[in-house]
């Protein structure tokens, strides 16, 4: 049985690269989930100072710092968020830091409409 996906689910992409911000909100709304993006941790601590997504993409590299830094503090005023780190500095000892900072996958870039997809199904099924 296929789930269907609720339009509540909301998705916050952290992203520097419009084109990569408009791809995934591509992505993500052919899945029915309402996506918004910024393109800074500014923008994105004001933004989640009022909104409560379930699911965050994040750059590594953004103008205003790194997003592997920024995630503990999501983590700690968004505990059950789940953290999609996406970056083209894939180095395995970034990953590690990555995961153990909290994020929950890691994809480089460039990655695929499918690499995309298997994520967020993984995601949707312990959301639903």
């Amino acid at each position: 049985m296929e789930k269907h996906l609720d339009q509540d689910i909301e998705v916050l992409i952290v992203e520097d690269e419009i084109d990569i911000c408009f791809l995934l909100t591509g992505i993500l709304r052919k899945k029915n989930l309402q996506t918004t993006f910024v393109n800074s941790i500014h923008e994105a601590q004001d933004l989640l100072a009022i909104q409560h997504p379930s699911i965050l993409f994040l750059d590594n590299n953004l103008p205003d710092g790194y997003g592997v830094d920024f995630i503990y503090q999501i983590k700690n005023s968004h505990p059950l968020i789940w953290i999609i780190m996406i970056t083209a500095d894939d180095a395995i000892a970034n990953k590690n830091k990555a995961l153990k900072a909290g994020a929950d996958f890691f994809i480089g870039k460039p990655f695929t409409i499918d690499t995309i997809n298997k994520t967020i199904d993984t995601v949707m099924a312990d959301v639903h």
